[in-house]
């Protein structure tokens, strides 16, 4: 039994264009142009997960797509950061920002750790393991990021190592105890 797990990062929006930490926006033209562009590119599926957020579900319904939303496929909380940039939470809590950067159980902003996302996503990826069948999960970039440090069991500190384009296809594919990965596909037409 071979279990696919094809992770779709969203679509721009405005905090993702703007690097502020997800505060529930919605996508921009720009992004849901592109999502429903790329709408019949995916491949069939037994099932499709959402992250709770917004920009994840906007994405989804422009692809074409109806799933269920997972609460263990959230995005890192970042607590009292939520919806500022990185370079505005640096001019006024550097040593903050350095620590959480550094240390992946560090979560100044009252939020969740590196370690708890990855924890959390990488428990729910062990479980899809024995699911047979393809699975499209449109979720946020640092659940993908979670997903390929848990699939690859690298050290947490690869997870800021990795960066996912928005409207990106990354799959796994996983059996017999293990995980394989097939690297970020941009979802275009061709």
């Amino acid at each position: 039994m071979t279990s696919r797990i094809t992770l779709i990062s969203p679509a721009t929006s405005p905090s993702l264009r703007q690097a502020r930490f997800d505060d529930g926006d919605s996508l921009d033209n720009g992004g849901a142009a592109k999502a429903r562009s790329a709408a019949g590119l995916l491949p069939a599926a037994a099932r499709v997960l959402l992250s709770p957020s917004v920009r994840c579900r906007e994405t989804a319904s422009a692809l074409g797509l109806d799933g269920v939303t997972e609460a263990e496929l959230a995005g890192l909380d970042a607590g009292r950061w939520r919806g500022r940039t990185l370079e505005e939470v640096m001019a006024t809590e550097p040593e903050a920002v350095g620590r959480w950067l550094a240390d992946p159980d560090c979560a100044p902003h009252g939020g969740e750790s590196v370690r708890d996302v990855c924890e959390r996503v990488g428990r729910r990826l062990d479980t899809a393991r024995d699911t047979d069948g393809r699975t499209l999960a449109v979720v946020e970039p640092e659940v993908v990021r979670a997903a390929i440090v848990h699939a690859l069991n690298l050290p947490l500190a690869g997870f800021w190592r990795l960066d996912v384009p928005p409207l990106a296809a990354t799959e796994l594919s996983g059996r017999a105890g293990r995980w394989n990965l097939r690297l970020g596909q941009p979802l275009a037409a061709p």
